[in-house]
């Protein structure tokens, strides 16, 4: 656990803001999570270093990013800062079919995630970003390890991408091996980079990864609602997952419904928070390029860019 220290804006500032946040809102430290991507992280100690500033009491807990949303239902953390649509969209709109978690707010971010590469794979693959001209290409992903189909380099296994039932649905000569976390993507991109070796890996946007390493994402059957759960729906009149995922996703707030009269004037202050692609990206690069822990590149960002979490405090 670790509560938020930080002295923003004036003096004077900071009393009315303490003075009003202490007269409405409980004592009992509101709860963020915190999961394993840098940009959630980051924009985790933001909002709770806003909170601390507020006269609020905050702790960070390190939680599962799937049951997140059942523990924001029970009470048990109070709200989760990036409900990123393909990868959590599910599990969101099962505990809000349950009762006790609702949508505070959403960034302005347009989320995608999927199947990537960088350029370098293209000019290996020129058929790209086609997902057939990729399953041609399958031999130029061949690892020791891939049983003689190409290797794909999927997300830490608790983000539920459901690439290996992609890859059956479609039948392709892929196997699916799953990173430990986004820096083991980061660090097979940058490997690949040196001698230009073809790879394809999980990625999504906002992220610092495509001013980095120019890509392009791989172009599946398009997404339509229920072609993970209906065979009907999709390329395969028998076949479940066989789509790509949303290209047009959004990246949601959950809070849980206690929240607003437990700590109303953090609610309030929730619901104005809104973030695009390009500032969630900043926030990630801070940890993953420049190498700053969360907590400094929170303070780093902040200092930049007084005039937004400012305004969510008007």
């Amino acid at each position: 656990m670790k509560h938020a220290r930080m002295m923003l804006g004036s003096a004077a500032a900071l009393a009315l803001f303490a003075a009003a946040a202490s007269a409405a809102d409980s004592t009992d430290p509101i709860m963020i999570p915190l999961h394993n991507w840098s940009s959630q992280i980051v924009v985790s100690h933001v909002v709770g270093e806003v909170f601390t500033s507020m006269g609020n009491s905050v702790e960070y807990v390190t939680t599962d990013s799937q049951a997140v949303y059942e523990s924001i239902r029970l009470g048990d953390v109070s709200l989760e800062m990036e409900v990123w649509e393909g990868a959590f969209g599910a599990s969101f709109d099962a505990a809000v079919a349950k009762g006790g978690i609702h949508a505070a707010g959403a960034h302005n971010a347009v989320t995608r995630e999927d199947w990537w590469y960088p350029s370098w794979t293209k000019e290996a693959c020129p058929g790209l970003p086609d997902w057939k001209a990729l399953n041609d290409c399958a031999a130029l992903f061949v690892t020791p390890e891939s049983g003689g189909k190409g290797r794909f380099l999927g997300g830490p296994v608790d983000w539920l991408k459901h690439d290996q039932e992609k890859v059956d649905a479609l039948g392709m000569n892929f196997v699916v091996v799953n990173a430990g976390s986004a820096a083991a993507i980061w660090a097979e991109i940058g490997a690949a980079e040196k001698t230009k070796t073809p790879v394809v890996v999980f990625n999504w946007t906002p992220n610092f990864a495509e001013a980095v390493w120019p890509g392009e994402f791989v172009e599946f059957p398009t997404w339509e609602a229920g072609c993970n759960e209906d065979p009907k729906v999709g390329m395969f009149p028998d076949k479940i997952y066989d789509c790509g995922n949303p290209a047009t996703g959004y990246m949601k707030i959950a809070a849980w419904d206690g929240m607003k009269d437990k700590w109303p004037a953090a609610y309030t202050t929730l619901t104005k928070v809104s973030l695009t692609n390009a500032q969630i990206a900043e926030m990630a690069k801070l940890v993953d390029i420049d190498g700053m822990e969360p907590e400094d590149a929170a303070k780093t960002w902040m200092d930049a860019n007084p005039d937004v979490w400012k305004a969510w405090l008007n």
